[in-house]
């Protein structure tokens, strides 16, 4: 399971997020410019649901405890370049 919640509204935007599954659980602090999220995904989706739709993504490619506990949205692509066009896949689709 994946817990998000919006830290601080400004810009960057900070989240906490909560990574839950049987062999435990993982807290990791990320923050997100809203020029990337426009700019990738638009505007028309809350950015918790972007920030979660990034750890998804992460997950399908990494265990949690591999994941960076504090780290911006925007250095996933210097790890997977695949990031930016394939994350709106799993905004739309919650099951990825």
């Amino acid at each position: 399971m994946i817990d998000v919640r919006q830290l601080d509204d400004g810009d960057p935007g900070v989240y906490q997020v909560e990574l839950h599954d049987g062999a435990g659980s993982s807290r990791h602090r990320v923050t997100m410019a809203r020029a990337l999220r426009a700019r990738v995904l638009g505007d028309q989706h809350p950015p918790e649901r972007c920030v979660e739709a990034a750890f998804r993504f992460l997950l399908a490619r990494e265990p949690k405890e591999a994941i960076l506990r504090d780290f911006d949205v925007a250095v996933i692509s210097h790890y997977f370049p695949e990031f930016e066009a394939q994350w709106s896949r799993y905004l739309a689709d919650p099951t990825l």
